[in-house]
């Protein structure tokens, strides 16, 4: 199921994809589309093809079929020139070489590349930039040390800033949450939000935790084995019959007592299903507790 949106708005999107490796497709006749001030977040079980359709957004997997359109204009994007293009799209893949010898600034300023000419011409904007993108992810009083002393998490929080610093309107993130621990999911998934909601970017993840996506999202992707499965809002998308079926494993689907938001749980064997009844006076009691 797909959806057929206005093109207000409309900041990146991909039209019947056809895309593959070594002439395997691995996803066929996708649509997606990125919007200014929203959060659209991509889902499916692994190997369903998420990774490699936000990829394809951002021009590092050249589709078989299909094409990829910037604004509401829909010019092809295909047809930039890589540094027009990096000063719109900016991508946070999920793993980076770590660099050796440089600091966290040095790092962060590789974000303003689109910005310099073949000989490193002046940035007259970069340190603005770059300090805010520190300052945002938290890493700003780490800025003189050596990437290569930091921990995964505090890297991962270092590539995000250099995603900022390139200052695009669109903003591609596979996985932004892997090696960050609790405190720093929350912090980073609050600030994607901030980036759309405060800033009007528009924001494509890939998460696999349904509940972060259900946190974050405004828009959700459903991918099943390279197909799209459902586009939609959270409730729309976040269905227990849907999840279920794409995913093989019951997945119960409840609103948290707290928050109100959409909560998604895999029920596994040794997991006892309640009745209904139990499920509210358990809820219940545990907001209580709360």
């Amino acid at each position: 199921m797909s959806q057929t949106l206005p093109t207000e708005g409309l900041a990146l999107a991909g039209r019947d994809l056809n895309l593959s490796y070594d002439r395997r497709t691995v996803v066929t006749g996708a649509a997606i589309e990125l919007r200014r001030g929203a959060v659209t977040a991509l889902l499916g079980p692994n190997g369903s093809g998420k990774s490699t359709l936000l990829r394809s957004l951002a021009r590092l997997h050249r589709p078989d079929a299909g094409g990829v359109t910037l604004g509401a204009d829909g010019a092809d994007a295909l047809a930039l020139h890589p540094k027009d293009f990096a000063r719109q799209v900016t991508l946070l893949s999920q793993s980076r070489p770590t660099p050796s010898g440089v600091t966290v600034r040095d790092v962060v300023a590789y974000g303003r590349h689109p910005y310099r000419g073949r000989f490193r011409t002046a940035d007259p904007d970069g340190p603005r930039a770059v300090g805010h993108a520190m300052e945002v992810t938290g890493v700003a009083a780490m800025a003189d040390r050596g990437v290569d002393e930091l921990s995964g998490g505090e890297l991962q929080r270092v590539w995000l800033a250099t995603c900022l610093a390139q200052d695009t309107g669109v903003l591609l993130l596979d996985e932004p949450t892997t090696y960050l621990d609790l405190r720093y999911q929350v912090e980073l998934l609050d600030l994607v939000r901030d980036l759309a909601a405060v800033h009007g970017v528009a924001v494509g993840v890939v998460l696999h935790d349904l509940n972060q996506a259900a946190q974050v999202a405004d828009h959700v992707v459903l991918l099943d084995s390279g197909v799209v499965r459902a586009a939609g809002s959270v409730d729309d998308v976040l269905t227990g019959d849907l999840l279920t079926d794409v995913y093989g494993i019951d997945v119960a689907v409840y609103t948290h007592p707290v928050t109100g938001r959409t909560c998604c749980e895999a029920v596994g064997r040794h997991d006892v299903r309640r009745s209904a009844d139990d499920d509210v006076r358990v809820l219940t009691d545990q907001a209580v507790a709360v």
